[in-house]
Order: C-alpha cells, then sequence, then structure tokens
C-alpha cells in the first residue's frame, strides 16, 4: 500500500505494531532511537498479543488484537496526523465496509471546554472519560453521571453540555475561534488553531467530507495529548431517521508526545502520532456481509490445481508443479499419490481454485496440458511451455 511509503529523516513510521501495548514494544523502539537518531523508513515491530477486551455489541469478553501505524519523531504541526487520517480513509475505503465517518477532536480543546466552564483541574479526567460515552448514551444519562456521580454543579455540566453537542467543520472551528470565553483559554486556542490547519491539510488530501470535528470525542486513554480521532461505520438513513446512525468504532487513535520519553532514561521527548485499527471487528462485519450476500469466498490464493486422471502420475505432478512455481504461479496439489480426478476437480470447487491443469499419458506424450475452466468446465489444450503464461493471462482478466 502506497502509506507503507518511506518517511523523510528525523521520524520513523511503526506499521503494524500496537498503540495500546506501547510499552512493551513500540515505547522501548522509540526509545532506543530519539528524534535526533531515529533511522530513516519503516521500524518492524514484534507481532502484539491479543488483548481480552469487551465487544460492546455482544456484552462478553473477546480477544482483540490491534494492528497499529505510528509516526514518531519531531515534524510541523498536523502533516503527520492528517497522514494518519489519510491511511484510514484509504483502508475502510479500500474494505467496502459500507459508509463510514472520522470523527476528530483535541484533548487540548476539551480541557479548555473543562477549565472555561468552571470544572477543577483534579476532574478533569473522570470529566473526560463521562463525556466519551456520549457516543453510546444521551446527552441526559451522561449530564446525570456528571452531577450524580462525580459531584459537578448542574450549571458547569449545562456549560459543558452547549460545547459537547457540537460537531462540524472548517465553519464550526471558526465559531469557537471567536467564542468570548473559549478564544481566552491559552490551550483551547492552541488546540483550535491546529484543528484549523489540520481541516485545511484534509481538505488537501481530498477526504475532508468524511471528517467530522466533533466536541464529543473524547477517548477515555489519559496519555493523548493533541489531537484524537475515531473512525465509525454508518448505518444508512431510513424513514423513522434523520441522520445516519453509528454501528461502531472499527479505528481509533490520536497524538501522544509524553509517552515514550517516560521510556527513556534521559527523558528525551519524542513526539508520536498513531491509529489502531480494530481487525477483529472489521473481520465481522465483513464476515456478516459476505453471509448476507451469499456470496461463495474463495479461502485460498491459488490460481490452479496440478491435476491427472491416472494413476501413478506423482512423479508427472510434481515435475510439473515445480516449473509453475519457477514462473511464479501460485500452484497446489493433493497429496495423494492416487487421486481420483473427481476428488481433484471437486477439491478445486471447494477451495474456489478457479483452473486445474490436467496431464495424463496422451497430454504427456503429445507435449500439452488440459486446462480446466472449473466455473463453466471449459477445457482448452495449452502447450506446455506456454502454461504459465497462459495460466497468468487468465486469472488477471
Amino acid at each position: 500500500m502506497n502509506w507503507l511509503r518511506p518517511l523523510a529523516a528525523g521520524g520513523c513510521r511503526v506499521p503494524f505494531g500496537s498503540q495500546h501495548l506501547a510499552p512493551s514494544y513500540a515505547l522501548r523502539a522509540f526509545a532506543a532511537h530519539p528524534q535526533n537518531q531515529v533511522a530513516e523508513g519503516v521500524v518492524k515491530l514484534q507481532q502484539p498479543k491479543p488483548q481480552l477486551g469487551t465487544d460492546e455489541g455482544k456484552k462478553n469478553f473477546i480477544l482483540k488484537t490491534p494492528k497499529d501505524f505510528d509516526i514518531a519523531g519531531q515534524f510541523d504541526p498536523m502533516i503527520p496526523d492528517a497522514e494518519c487520517l489519510k491511511i484510514v480513509h484509504e483502508i475502510l475505503s479500500m474494505l467496502q465496509l459500507g459508509d463510514f465517518l472520522i470523527k476528530v477532536n483535541d484533548r487540548r480543546i476539551l480541557n479548555g471546554v473543562f477549565a472555561v466552564c468552571g470544572i477543577p483541574d483534579s476532574l478533569f479526567h473522570s470529566t473526560c472519560s463521562t463525556v466519551d460515552k456520549l457516543n453510546k448514551a444521551t446527552w441526559e444519562d451522561v449530564k446525570s453521571e456528571m452531577v450524580g456521580e462525580k459531584g459537578l454543579s448542574p450549571k458547569a455540566v449545562d456549560r459543558i453540555g452547549e460545547y459537547v453537542q457540537l460537531h462540524g467543520g472548517l465553519g464550526l472551528i471558526e465559531q469557537l475561534l471567536q467564542d468570548p470565553k473559549l478564544s481566552q483559554n491559552k490551550l483551547a486556542r492552541e488546540g483550535l488553531g491546529d484543528m484549523k490547519l489540520l481541516f485545511e491539510y484534509l481538505t488537501l488530501f481530498g477526504i475532508a467530507d468524511k471528517i467530522s470535528f466533533d466536541l464529543s470525542l473524547a477517548r477515555g486513554l489519559d496519555y493523548y495529548t493533541g489531537v484524537i480521532y475515531e473512525a465509525i461505520l454508518l448505518q444508512p438513513r431510513n424513514a423513522h431517521k434523520e441522520e445516519p446512525v453509528s454501528v461502531g468504532s472499527v479505528a481509533g487513535g490520536g497524538r501522544y508526545d509524553g509517552l515514550v520519553g517516560m521510556f527513556d532514561p534521559k527523558g528525551r521527548k519524542v513526539p508520536c502520532v498513531g491509529v489502531s485499527i480494530g481487525i477483529e471487528r472489521i473481520f465481522s462485519i465483513m464476515e456478516q456481509k459476505v453471509e448476507a450476500s451469499k456470496e461463495k469466498i474463495r479461502t485460498t490464493e491459488t490460481q490452479v490445481l496440478v491435476a491427472t486422471p491416472q494413476k501413478n502420475f506423482l512423479d508427472v505432478r510434481l515435475k510439473l508443479i515445480s516449473e509453475l512455481w519457477d514462473s511464479g504461479i501460485k500452484a497446489e496439489m493433493l497429496y495423494k499419490k492416487n487421486p481420483k480426478l473427481l476428488n481433484q476437480l471437486q477439491y478445486c470447487e471447494d477451495m474456489g481454485i478457479p483452473l486445474a491443469a490436467i496431464v495424463g499419458e496422451q497430454e504427456l506424450k503429445n507435449g500439452i496440458v488440459k486446462l480446466r475452466v472449473v466455473a463453466s468446465r471449459e477445457e482448452v489444450d495449452i502447450p506446455r511451455e506456454k502454461l504459465a503464461e497462459e495460466i497468468r493471462k487468465r486469472v488477471e482478466s
């Protein structure tokens, strides 16, 4: 994929590491390569161990293996952040899971909101965790928790509600930059300035229509220091709903500039931003789509099965399959000395293998191979030396 291209000198990309397991893997790699020493290119990390997490939809525990992409190093604001969002957009577009939306926010903006609403610094984190529930709960439920469980004043919570229920794009950012209270908060101003710059880059990438600046997005992990984002799949509009509704988060991430330095003995700061892709949820959605469509899915990349109707032709099959492998053809055969032709062809149908290269006594004598299209049962004689070329032509058409 094009997003695995090399990174400019001075930083490193870490594809498919583990953000959530960062202390075990990613952070050690980053700490070993501080920003002035990080090699150009891609740093490959150890495969992360699965995590035990909850599947909110089914309300039970499942193993989750996050697949991440992170960029570490000192760069100008919002350029790597925008690329992470571009990567999420590319992945979800390519997988064709359905309509999606990527929500973005900034922890500095949230903290600024809490400050101007009169929330003490000591309650920022717990308030943030409660706001994060707005993607599943109503504002009234969230408000009730803030007042009843967190001990916040109803007046302060109402002020928070005026902000965290807002979502939009550049227009909303401009509106908040003019907000008489929020514009006076240093953190909020910084966050809004970067958010405006981010949307300018996303517009240049051509993906701004899939991005929503959503002040309710909080993401509970407290190591985020700047922009945060979450990708959700949308359920289509229907007669009873004016807007599409979320059917679940499939990716999330953000900027965590202060985390890596905790694992560097010299405490050097290594700015980082990354995204985690929810592989299990994506697989689950894809499986549901396949089941609903009733379509047959290939379970192998094999292009051709080397088969024979003859007994004692194992040596012939081995020689032919070796020729195909050497020509770059993805071929296989049954691991039996004398398999029945019917069983070999049935295997092709069961596994979704499109072609069968059949060789018998007559084909061997004439220097040809009978190439069978499994779906249509069409058969054609191909000179043996042109077999690989013919297979390649048919599978690419």
